[in-house]
């Protein structure tokens, strides 16, 4: 439970979120208590004279020396500082709540001196989370357990079902007797304002979007907005006693006319004129992110092969805004001398069609603005479609050490359908809010570490978002990871002078961008060696999987047919971090092998020249493979407090295909 205070007016706040709200909007702040009762030291204000003052609360008549101290809003229990017109929030500690106290004071403990107080009167009921009637049972299979009303702005939805067959279906918010069409979009649980996906009893957490909250609206619905159905609602009462949201909100206004949201963390703004189109991208994401946006490879669908992107990102003071093009779901990799994936247009042999224009990052909000052309001169580009709607995809994820997009954990699956050129400017966008999602736990590290183990089987599959590749590793992932007897990315343990047979898997046919993973064991951590210039490959050295041409050129001799351990069509990968274990991730897999060719063997002996620790990777790839630990003895090892795999290989069931049927 936590109590503000707020000059000399005191609320009472029961949940660690915080709101700053829009300018001709009366703030929510909790269930006031009363005025503060000020005796010394120009309470509230406080001028900070007391020699041993604390904020102090206690359960006895009246203020004395018996209580105990709140930490201030910096969560210390330092002596009081001056305060001057300052509005901030106090958190009683674990296990005491507003109910257990009856003053809160501003105590001076040395002099034993009270400088203000306020009382808590008997029967005083704090603001508590509401819970409501469940959701009706209309359509498409929706049903929940009761509804509850956390705080202002935060909806839980216990156990959801929704059939995810409704075209055009959201979360959905608004005023009158009933839902209808005059409502507002509610962003799904990970901050999404697509059509909503199918729910199986899920408990679903929901946050209002920009300012608003459960005093302004009357009802909640899973909506159908095209056809004005809806599918399962509540009425939201009138004067709940909930406590205020403490979710901050990070007002953003844009100079351009237009703007539409992506993502609550993510909107565009833009404004043609003349042959160009001016066009600004605010989201908020880490300072390490890129954020790809442009126009899909699709007039009707969210597709990235053929798509026209900016990759936008801020580098410390400067920002960028570099022309992409996307041949294939890949990093940019040479393909029989050509280049094929996420290249940049110069690295496809056009140039940069963006002008950059502003930059800045500010509380966690970057923002981009640049220019480009309508109908740009390379035949690489995209023409803007200004007279019907225009196809867009964006995405978030990690730049690498080099300032390259990696795999994102952040994007839309259905097409975002936007009329650039529209006759009449439109402004939809609200504030963001300061989310913080906790980072989910890492399904690793894994070990690999059995002396008898001779023969080691390596294959690739999905890279597993923040829990997978690079919450094990700590780095950036690519789509795909090796897949080392069954396992993710887990570290090898080989003892010097042993001779070990890795089985490679990973991909043998130089014509695809996406499936051709030769193995190459380095002393450098990121990988794929060929996207490394000459003067980089100077710095690395190469232990095993590759041969220099007499030209000093390298050639990779691990490459073995493709085992790729591949998830259903239905499966929604940005779900990946819902998954609590890895044997439950493994499991909705299977695992597909062509037909023809075999596996690679590659022989490797570490000696002493090895170093302590090599890596693992794919030739053409960064950001797939991990450590390779040489010892000299394994004595010991078996006590370290990692995950242990005793050379342990999950149980494999062998799917021949031809290669056509599942690319």
């Amino acid at each position: 439970m936590c109590d503000p205070l707020v000059m000399s007016l005191i609320y009472v706040l029961c949940l660690s979120f915080s709101v700053i709200n829009a300018q001709d909007k009366e703030i929510y702040q909790g269930k006031p208590l009363g005025k503060l009762n000020s005796y010394h030291h120009q309470n509230f204000i406080y001028d900070g004279n007391g020699p041993d003052t604390f904020f102090w609360v206690g359960s006895s008549t009246r203020p004395g020396p018996q209580g105990f101290i709140i930490p201030n809003e910096k969560g210390r229990t330092n002596v009081l500082l001056p305060y001057l017109n300052k509005d901030f929030t106090l958190k009683l500690p674990d296990g005491k709540k507003i109910t257990d106290i009856k003053w809160l004071s501003i105590y001076d403990l040395t002099i034993q001196e009270n400088f203000g107080d306020i009382s808590i009167e008997e029967g005083f009921e704090p603001p508590s989370s509401q819970q409501l009637t469940e959701l009706s049972r209309r359509a498409h299979r929706v049903s929940s357990l009761s509804v509850v009303i956390v705080d202002a702005k935060t909806i839980s939805l216990p156990e959801f079902n929704y059939d995810g067959l409704g075209e055009d279906t959201y979360f959905w918010v608004g005023v009158g007797p009933q839902p209808s069409v005059k409502g507002f979009k509610v962003p799904d649980e990970k901050g999404y304002i697509t059509p909503l996906r199918s729910y199986r009893d899920e408990d679903v957490l929901l946050r209002l979007p920009g300012d608003l909250t459960v005093f302004d609206i009357d009802w909640f619905s899973v909506f159908n907005v095209a056809t004005g159905e809806n599918f399962g609602s509540i009425i939201i009462p009138d004067n709940l006693n909930v406590p205020p949201s403490l979710l901050k909100i990070l007002p953003h206004t844009s100079t351009l006319p237009n703007c539409e949201p992506l993502h609550r963390d993510l909107q565009v703004s833009w404004e043609i004129f003349g042959p160009a189109i001016t066009i600004e991208i605010a989201g908020r994401v880490a300072d390490d992110e890129y954020i790809a946006f442009g126009l899909s490879g699709s007039s009707t669908e969210a597709k990235m092969e053929g798509a026209d992107v900016a990759i936008i990102y801020m580098d410390t003071y400067q920002g960028y805004a570099t022309d992409y093009n996307i041949t294939a779901k890949s990093s940019c990799v040479s393909v029989l001398g050509a280049n094929r994936g996420v290249c940049r247009d110069d690295q496809l042999g056009g140039t940069d069609n963006n002008q950059f224009y502003l930059g800045s990052r500010v509380d966690g909000l970057t923002t981009i603005t640049y220019r480009r052309s309508l109908v740009p001169p390379d035949s690489e580009d995209q023409v803007v479609p200004t007279d019907h709607p225009a196809s867009l995809i964006w995405a978030v994820g990690k730049l690498d050490k080099f300032k390259r997009p990696t795999f994102h954990r952040l994007w839309s699956r259905s097409p975002v359908l936007v009329e650039l050129g529209r006759s009449t400017a439109q402004k939809n966008c609200v504030p963001f809010l300061d989310v913080k999602d906790p980072k989910p736990a890492p399904w690793g590290p894994f070990r690999v570490l059995e002396p008898s183990l001779r023969l080691i089987r390596f294959m690739v599959g999905p890279s597993g978002g923040q829990r997978g590749y690079e919450g094990i590793t700590g780095q950036p992932g690519s789509d795909l990871a090796w897949y080392v007897n069954g396992f993710i990315a887990p570290e090898l343990f080989l003892r010097r002078e042993l001779v070990y047979n890795f089985q490679v898997e990973g991909g043998n046919d130089p014509h695809s961008p996406t499936h051709y993973h030769p193995l190459i064991i380095t002393d450098e951590p990121i990988g794929g060696y060929e996207t490394f210039s000459e003067e980089q490959r100077k710095e690395i050295r190469v232990l095993a999987g590759v041969e220099f041409t007499r030209r000093g050129q390298p050639r990779p001799i691990a490459a073995g047919r493709l085992c790729l351990w591949r998830q259903t069509i239905q499966r929604d990968r940005r779900l990946d971090n819902d998954v609590t274990s890895f044997q439950k991730f493994r499991n909705n897999l299977q695992l597909l092998c062509e037909e023809k060719g075999q596996a690679a063997n590659m022989e490797i002996r570490p000696d002493n020249s090895w170093p302590d620790v090599v890596y693992y990777h794919s030739f053409t790839h960064p950001g797939m493979g991990w450590k390779i630990n040489i010892v000299d003895r394994f004595g010991g090892l078996t006590s370290a407090s990692h995950t242990i795999v005793s050379g342990f290989v999950f149980p494999i069931t062998l799917l021949l295909v031809s290669v056509h049927h599942w690319f």
